[in-house]
């Protein structure tokens, strides 16, 4: 799992049963906790992280952290056939603990949007964090950078999407040292759908478009072999090499994955399309592309309820991304307003 892979649960677990090993064979009478060296006489362990048990894992679809009680005491009895029961604390971590239900609806929305143009691809977003009726924060951050020329806006639950967003840095990070080059966007967005798609029908909220821009690395000659290939092995591998351009994909956490050139997620993304989709076209100038990706959230975000606060907007070029200056959206609103004054006017004196 993921979440083993960062925290270690995994080794924690085997140090410490290797350890109950040791002091079960040494010392009969005195029992000692999963995770802290300290001997104690009590059952109750510091930490009880659940680990799944392999039949756990075959199921499908599941509720992440849950399994029956027919699994659970097998994992039990599993366990004590390899350590002896002096060695072994009476609270066990295969208990899988009762669902909890919630005190109300976890209900949330957003308005994310990105699209390609002439000048690279542009994505924008409110910064409206809401959790049912309650606005939990103003000023989150919904499009995360990921590395120089890869941004991804992100819509569902925030902590899911902030965590596979450091996963999935790393992991670029990790090819970039391992092969000298990036990763191309369609490569991250595919590797992305793959490490969600086992998490498919469990409570896991992760919807994510990825914006960025392939190519324009100069090749330091990274690859010795090269020097005894043939001519035509060197000229497709520096075509391949030189290849530019932008790169757009949606990606969701059942494994869904898209690529296209205009997409809005959230709540607010109907109302997002109906200016998207009558004013994007591959021509537009940057400021041109920034106004309609404003305007946008903003008609999304004076009707969706779930969105709204500020817009935040990124460029992605061949020179990599930048961030504009966080913009109030009443801001917006109050040149909609003015406009809208000058138009009646006008109206009024044109019909006098």
């Amino acid at each position: 799992m993921a979440l083993q892979d960062l925290c270690n649960f995994q080794d924690i677990f085997q140090d410490s049963l290797t350890k109950l090993c040791f002091l079960g064979t040494f010392e009969k009478n005195t029992a000692c906790d999963y995770v802290s060296s300290l001997s104690t006489r009590s059952s109750t362990s510091l930490f009880n992280f659940y680990i799944p048990a392999a039949e756990y894992l075959d199921e499908s679809p599941i509720q992440f952290g849950q399994i029956s009680n027919i699994q659970s005491s097998s994992a039990i009895s599993s366990q004590e056939s390899i350590l002896s029961p002096s060695s072994l604390p009476t609270s066990l971590p295969f208990a899988s603990s009762q669902s909890v239900p919630l005190p109300f609806p976890m209900s949330h929305g957003t308005t994310t949007l990105a699209f390609m143009f002439q000048g690279g691809v542009l994505a924008a977003a409110d910064t409206r964090s809401s959790c049912s009726g309650l606005v939990a924060c103003p000023a989150s951050q919904k499009i995360l950078p990921i590395h120089s020329h890869l941004v991804g806006t992100t819509s569902g639950t925030s902590a899911d999407c902030a965590l596979w967003k450091r996963i999935l840095a790393r992991e670029l990070r990790l090819y970039q040292l391992r092969h000298g080059r990036r990763l191309s966007t369609r490569g991250a967005a595919k590797l992305l759908s793959h490490m969600l798609h086992p998490f498919k029908g469990t409570e896991l909220c992760v919807a994510a478009t990825l914006c960025g821009w392939d190519g324009g690395e100069v090749d330091d000659g990274c690859h010795a072999e090269t020097q005894s290939s043939t001519f035509s092995e060197q000229y497709f591998a520096r075509k391949k090499v030189s290849f530019s351009g932008p790169g757009l994909f949606y990606v969701c956490s059942d494994g869904t994955r898209l690529q296209g050139t205009l997409f809005s997620v959230g709540s607010g993304s109907p109302y997002a399309y109906s200016i998207l989709d009558q004013g994007v076209r591959w021509g537009l100038t940057v400021d041109e592309a920034t106004s309609i990706a404003r305007e946008a959230v903003y008609r999304a975000t004076y009707r969706d309820a779930y969105s709204g606060n500020c817009v935040d907007i990124y460029h992605i070029t061949s020179n990599g991304w930048t961030r504009r200056t966080r913009e109030d959206l009443k801001e917006e609103y109050y040149r909609e307003k003015e406009r809208k004054e000058k138009a009646n006017i006008g109206e009024y004196f044109g019909e006098t």
